[in-house]
């Protein structure tokens, strides 16, 4: 087999049978690829344009060998930058190899008397360096696109932090491969430190939790927003290894991406507040810390105990409210409880029961006693300033 270049009157008539090429080599690939056969009509015939262009890509290499193919204006030029983000790189060489293959069976048609050798090692050389250089273009666009998301996820993570509701969130969150029906859970704590990327750390442990993932770095706090249909507290709690130092707050479950705001919210208004329980799990969620947020000045903490805690209490009846304030005074001791409101323990007993069932605080529990105590303060002082007004 010769190793010189096709002559010029051959690649004149490849030239002139480009079109007619190109179209059965499309023809080829719809017969031979069904991925091909589903493809809509305008990206079948951005494959038909990228297929005359790599002919004529051919032609112009066989005149000048020495120069490599220029697949990027040369012959993907020819249709949209979206072609890439359709057909995945696998698919491309398909296309490239049913295109050779078209170009093969048609050597001894298309090429001069005598020249048939060197076309047919023309098309097999040609073949190999659009194969490199396909390879070089998706793994440029793959950077260029991690680039790109990269981008686009720390501004959906930055307006979920300002608290942006907005349909737009959740269009571009499936840009980024989001699931819009998935239950959502913001998580908020403290960067690490030290070397390696928190970003990567966290999708690699989402991914193997099998949950979807936003990460943001907000100032110096890691955010992240948590997707998952079942078990999210679980995977939380994994997740939350990945933070730095300190505590890391969980915000509620909500229903959607759209409400991932009001997640991110809570769970923001409970790191600033987290502090102030030294002892607190990690992570704690922020619905564990209302007394904390509600001193610090959480509108919507304050607005959640009256709701959950000293409304219902009084919603109950005065014996169960003058119980629990009766054991709250006494360091949880009921007999000198039970003393002080003239009843029997067994009687507090009861009734601390029932005020634990209404609220889902015990006050004869720390953390529970610590929060009605403050829950009742503020409702004494929301109910002196109404009267004052």
């Amino acid at each position: 087999m010769s190793n010189r270049p096709p002559t010029e009157a051959t690649l004149r008539r490849l030239e002139r049978a480009s079109g007619s090429l190109a179209t059965q080599a499309v023809a080829r690939m719809d017969d031979e690829l069904s991925w091909f056969r589903a493809m809509p009509a305008d990206r079948r015939s951005w494959v038909t344009l990228v297929a005359q262009a790599g002919i004529a890509s051919l032609v112009e290499w066989c005149r000048n060998p020495g120069r490599p193919p220029r697949l990027t204006g040369d012959v993907f030029g020819a249709a949209p930058r979206e072609l890439v983000r359709v057909v995945a790189l696998k698919q491309t060489v398909d296309l490239i190899r049913v295109t050779v293959d078209v170009l093969e069976d048609h050597v001894r048609t298309v090429a001069e008397p005598g020249d048939e050798d060197a076309l047919h090692l023309a098309v097999l050389q040609y073949s190999r360096e659009v194969a490199f250089a396909t390879a070089h273009i998706y793994a440029s666009f793959a950077e260029n696109r991690g680039a790109w998301d990269a981008r686009l996820e720390a501004l959906v993570v930055d307006a979920l932090v300002r608290g942006e509701r907005s349909d737009e969130l959740s269009g571009r969150a499936a840009a980024l491969g989001w699931a819009k029906a998935t239950p959502v859970m913001v998580l908020v704590g403290a960067t690490p430190t030290g070397g390696g990327d928190p970003n990567t750390a966290v999708r690699r442990t989402a991914r193997a939790l099998r949950c979807e993932v936003l990460v943001g770095v907000h100032a110096d706090q890691l955010v992240v927003v948590l997707g998952r249909t079942d078990e999210l507290e679980a995977a939380a709690d994994r997740i939350s290894d990945e933070f730095g130092e300190g505590p890391v707050v969980t915000g509620p479950v909500v229903d959607g991406l759209g409400r991932a705001g009001e997640s991110a919210a809570i769970a923001l208004a409970g790191l600033r507040a987290a502090r102030a329980w030294v002892d607190a799990p990690r992570p704690v969620a922020a619905d564990a810390l209302l007394a904390e947020r509600a001193l610090d000045g959480d509108p919507l903490a304050r607005a959640a105990l009256h709701e959950r805690v000293t409304g219902p209490l009084q919603a109950a009846g005065g014996e169960v409210l003058e119980t629990v304030r009766a054991v709250l005074s006494s360091g949880g001791n009921l007999e000198a409880s039970a003393r002080a409101i003239f009843v029997h323990p067994n009687t507090v007993r009861y009734r601390l029961k029932r005020a634990a069932e209404i609220t889902g605080l015990s006050a004869t529990d720390p953390r529970g006693a610590w929060t009605l105590q403050v829950a009742m303060a503020l409702a004494e002082l929301d109910r002196d300033r109404s009267l004052w007004h």
